[in-house]
């Protein structure tokens, strides 16, 4: 089935992705900090082609625009997609960013998600080290003083991307980087969320985690948090694989996530 463009409207921000009918519970793709929801094509090209799918750019990503003065959560635009589509419930999977998303909106409404797929994934709320702060401020300087590309620069280079840049995927992540404006590093006006680490053990759905042993250290411990959280969540860790996993072996995880789907 061809994939079909949507724009729906949530909470004053134009979210915009494609659709694909198709069997079963619709799985519903959500990109990462600085993607949109075409890093999900090497995925997709490798997913069952009956599958029901929807990826879309979250808010003030890829093609959907975002009011700068505007306070924002992703998890509320998601579930403003979600009725807006008139979709009751759903498989979510998030990747990084979106995997944060996927998490907290899985929490807030169980009720709406079957199945979740974490793939290498962000917390809200998350205590980032030392490292990651200073890195981050680098970054959000450069792009506050009008250097957008040197801020590209620092990210492309960020130790976050350090398999991805030695692996053929390079230059799709390079790509992906470019097309990204860096508003976000500017000013973001995500509203302040309680940690969800301290409600892990809420997580009530089947959840398959996927991480890549070579990830940085915030990520493995994000990773080793929702592991272990009592939950059952079944964790792929893929040693020879980094953070983005949907850039550096689509397939293996497309065949994983499509077991779990099918269980």
């Amino acid at each position: 089935m061809p994939f079909e463009p949507f724009t729906v409207e949530a909470r004053g921000a134009a979210l915009r992705g494609v659709r694909r009918d198709g069997e079963g519970v619709p799985l519903v793709l959500i990109h990462g900090f600085g993607a949109s929801h075409r890093d999900w094509q090497d995925l997709i090209d490798e997913l069952p082609p009956e599958l029901a799918l929807i990826a879309y750019d979250q808010r003030g990503f890829g093609d959907s625009p975002a009011p700068t003065d505007a306070a924002y959560s992703h998890g509320e635009d998601l579930l403003a997609l979600l009725d807006a589509l008139e979709l009751e419930r759903v498989d979510l999977c998030g990747m990084s960013l979106g995997g944060a998303t996927a998490l907290n909106f899985a929490l807030d409404h169980p009720d709406r998600v079957r199945r979740l797929i974490l793939v290498s994934p962000l917390m809200v709320g998350w205590s980032w080290s030392s490292e990651w702060i200073e890195r981050w401020k680098q970054i959000g300087r450069a792009a506050r003083s009008g250097d957008m590309a040197g801020a590209r620069a620092l990210w492309w280079q960020h130790p976050l991307f350090e398999s991805t840049r030695a692996s053929a995927a390079a230059p799709v992540l390079k790509a992906s980087i470019e097309a990204f404006h860096g508003q976000q590093w500017v000013q973001d006006n995500q509203r302040h969320a309680p940690p969800d680490l301290d409600r892990l053990d809420k997580l009530a759905m089947p959840t398959l985690l996927l991480t890549g042993g070579l990830d940085t250290e915030d990520f493995r411990r994000i990773g080793d948090a929702i592991a272990s959280c009592g939950t059952g969540a079944t964790r792929i860790d893929y040693a020879d694989a980094g953070h983005m996993l949907n850039f550096e072996i689509p397939g293996r995880i497309a065949r994983d996530i499509a077991d779990f789907l099918s269980d």
